[in-house]
């Protein structure tokens, strides 16, 4: 019966000379790519100075940290106060109103505006010339760029109804004309002012991530699925959705990250028309509105408002990574 040999071991020299020589080897990949780590360091830095450091001041949230007081030193010795920043918090029926109107305004934008950058990206794959292509993608690309203020003066300038000293809006023309009266400033139309003006805003821009995707799809899956008799939706569900998978699984993950997060000055800006907070506040607005406009109010539960909006956002971001990993094999981490 043969006797297997041992492999001889490494002697301590030899790994030595393999991890000298693993190290020269990733100092000349640095120093052949040195361009692409002279890009890296400024978001390196970026993400470390605005993402990481932040951080930090969750401890206000924790302390009893006055408007006058200066972050440099009294986030650090303020008195500690415990949980009593969040008790406070949770027993403001404004706070749950504010919650619940984050809630609602970024559900309709993922449930109404999700698919829109999907459809689009879907009919400019279908465009075959390249040029009108071009310029339709530019064109729905605008809006992105347009600045916030620019963007609300537009809404409210189409939306504006008629008055002794001006005429009505373009659509505000035509919701008069159906009976539906003055839409800007009724404070039950602001989530479909918010959402429809969103989907205007960022549907375009989105698409881009999408197009992307249908572009890596192989033209022999369509040619295959052509020859086996799919017509163009066939071809759509069986190879173009299958192909985008990944990407459209990878982006929901995101979107249900950012399900309650929702940057305050949009809808500080179209709350100027309504003037109602009903149905406009949301978290963000409720720390500027009610919490920093109070003098003698402890900044610490404005701190622990944003503190709790973004530990729900982490849960949701988890939860939704975890459901991917089981029905499919796509997930974010």
């Amino acid at each position: 019966m043969a006797v297997a040999k041992s492999l001889p071991k490494a002697t301590e020299e030899e790994i030595q000379s393999m991890e000298r020589g693993y190290w020269r080897q990733k100092f000349h990949d640095m120093l052949t790519d040195w361009r692409l780590y002279v890009m890296f360091f400024p978001l390196f830095f970026f993400l470390v100075a605005w993402k990481y450091f932040p951080i930090a001041s969750m401890i206000v949230s924790f302390k009893d940290l006055q408007i006058d007081s200066s972050f440099g030193g009294g986030a650090f010795t303020s008195d500690f106060i415990g949980f009593d920043s969040f008790l406070y918090l949770f027993g403001r029926t404004e706070f749950w109103t504010a919650f619940r109107n984050t809630f609602a305004l970024s559900f309709y934008g993922l449930l109404f505006g999700f698919p829109f950058p999907i459809i689009l990206a879907l009919f400019f794959s279908e465009i075959r010339n390249k040029w009108y292509r071009a310029v339709v993608q530019v064109f729905t690309y605008l809006p992105k760029f347009i600045s916030l203020v620019v963007m609300t003066t537009m809404v409210g300038m189409l939306l504006q109804p008629s008055t002794q000293y001006s005429e009505a809006g373009a659509l505000a023309f035509i919701f008069e004309s159906m009976g539906s009266g003055d839409i800007l400033h009724n404070p039950a139309a602001f989530r479909s002012i918010f959402t429809v003006s969103g989907i205007w805003s960022d549907a375009g821009y989105g698409s881009i991530v999408y197009f992307a995707a249908i572009l890596g799809i192989s033209p022999t899956n369509y040619e295959a699925a052509r020859i086996d008799g799919a017509n163009k939706m066939q071809q759509v569900r069986y190879v173009t959705f299958p192909g985008m998978a990944p990407t459209l699984i990878i982006m929901l993950i995101l979107k249900m990250g950012q399900l309650l997060t929702i940057g305050y000055e949009k809808v500080f800006l179209l709350q100027g028309f309504t003037q109602d907070y009903t149905t406009s506040q949301t978290v963000s607005t409720y720390v500027i509105n009610v919490i920093m406009k109070q003098a003698n109010m402890n900044q610490g539960v404005g701190a622990a408002a944003d503190m709790f909006n973004s530990l729900l956002s982490m849960l949701l971001v988890l939860g939704s990574n975890k459901i991917a990993r089981k029905v499919s094999t796509t997930s974010l981490f």
